[in-house]
């Protein structure tokens, strides 16, 4: 009986050490896990953000209204937001042998998005699948640019999502406004029998805007001007593979200048003259080229382009001032307000003018969609690629022309321009156009 007593409270002693030992150690645990936390806190608290001015710079007649750009103070150096406030002197663009790793040397290349207020929560999720699936390993910096200041809620909100270089700004009247040469009683009744017809964005001014701007200013607002590539990024886009390399680098090691993921066919109603309008550009400057039959031929334009929502590009391909002039001709016809010229046709028959096929990629390892198309991949069971189940893949579906740009030879096909009308092609024929001819 003594010898049971004895053992049951060693038993019971033996318990309540345990017990208590427990306890103190979950205690201790808890102590350090709370001081982390604090210090979380305390950081993310930190990211209240400023105004900055921008650097002076000479007075012009035509100078571009302030560029604000908010940044949040200064930060530990792996979780930082920062912005220059003085000048920043070009980086010069290195070229790789490989395709790159996280750590090696990374292009002059910069993320831009035109984006307003009122799209921060698609803004959101595009940058959060950005990040995971590009960005976070590569941090190149943002330019989000707005027609309207950024709301401080907005800067907070985007500046929460990544440790990138942030710069936020303002696009100047200069770059955001009806042409004196345009006759703005005329367009409004364009504009509103457009609408009538119900083409897509047919009455809306602002979607001119944007059209007018991606197509012949972004490239030169001051927050891109150090740069040589950018990728362009829209809100509520999706991004579907996991990135190892590094797109930029790819680009300069290749003397690729432009890229697309989809590339499909334009409504109609939008461009009656566009293709007119370029004949008449080609001719008077004696061009001589081998991509824009893949756009079409003398008997009139196909239809096809690269969607411009995503486009990864070097800035200098509009810097040319060959670009230049094609789209001021296009301007000055006031037509990207009469009907409603898209950058994306702009970009691809200047890329069809000036460009060879080598010259331009297809990105076909990165999954993307906006709104209703998508480019995806099937890349297997041990693959990066994850598209939604429900995901149509646009490539080959009806009104896709990945068919014909697969099919177009990589060496080109000729069609050469000369003043007087006449069109040559790589078979000798001739074909003449007189409307075309300019006059001596």
């Amino acid at each position: 009986m003594r010898r049971t007593t004895s053992l049951y409270f060693f038993v019971l002693l033996s318990l309540c050490l345990f017990y208590f030992g427990s306890l103190y150690l979950v205690s201790r645990k808890s102590e350090h896990s709370a001081c982390y936390t604090v210090q979380t806190n305390d950081k993310s608290m930190a990211q209240e953000e400023v105004v900055i001015n921008p650097p002076e710079t000479e007075a012009s007649n035509d100078a571009p209204v302030p560029i604000y750009a908010a940044v949040a103070p200064e930060l530990p150096k792996d979780n930082s937001n920062t912005v220059a406030t003085e000048p920043v002197e070009p980086q010069p663009t290195y070229i790789v042998k490989n395709l790159t790793t996280p750590g090696d040397t990374r292009a002059n290349a910069v993320i831009v998005i035109l984006v307003r207020n009122n799209e921060l929560r698609p803004m959101r999720r595009t940058i959060r699948e950005f990040e995971d699936r590009f960005n976070r390993k590569y941090k190149y910096p943002y330019v989000f640019l707005n027609d309207e200041p950024f709301t401080e809620i907005f800067k907070a909100s985007i500046s929460a999502l990544t440790d990138a270089p942030i710069e936020f700004g303002l696009v100047p009247d200069t770059m955001w406004s009806v042409p004196e040469w345009v006759n703005q009683t005329l367009m409004n009744e364009k504009m509103s029998d457009m609408q009538a017809q119900g083409v897509l964005y047919g009455g809306s001014l602002s979607y001119r805007h944007m059209c007018r701007f991606n197509s012949g200013y972004f490239y030169h607002h001051p927050l891109l001007a150090k740069y040589d590539y950018y990728w362009r990024v829209e809100p509520g886009v999706h991004f579907y593979c996991d990135l190892d390399y590094d797109p930029f680098v790819y680009m300069q090691e290749n003397d690729k200048l432009y890229s697309f993921t989809i590339t499909l066919k334009e409504i109609p109603q939008t461009i009656p003259t566009i293709w007119e309008h370029t004949m008449k550009f080609a001719h008077k400057n004696n061009l001589k080229t081998n991509l824009l039959r893949m756009f079409g031929d003398e008997k009139g334009y196909n239809m096809c382009h690269f969607w411009s929502n995503f486009e990864i590009a070097s800035l200098n391909l509009w810097r040319d001032e060959k670009y230049q002039a094609y789209f001021d001709y296009l301007d000055s016809t006031g037509n990207f307000f009469y009907e409603r010229w898209g950058d994306a046709i702009v970009h691809s028959l200047a890329a069809g003018m000036f460009l060879n096929k080598s010259q331009v990629h297809f990105f076909y390892d990165i999954g993307y969609k906006h709104d209703n198309f998508a480019h995806c991949i099937d890349d297997g069971l041990f693959g990066k690629c994850m598209c939604p189940e429900e995901t149509v893949n646009f490539d080959y579906t009806w009104g896709s022309c990945m068919p014909a740009w697969n099919e177009f030879p990589e060496k080109g096909r000729q069609w050469d321009f000369k003043s007087n009308g006449e069109q040559v092609f790589e078979d000798g024929r001739m074909v003449k156009n007189p409307e075309y001819a300019v006059s001596p």
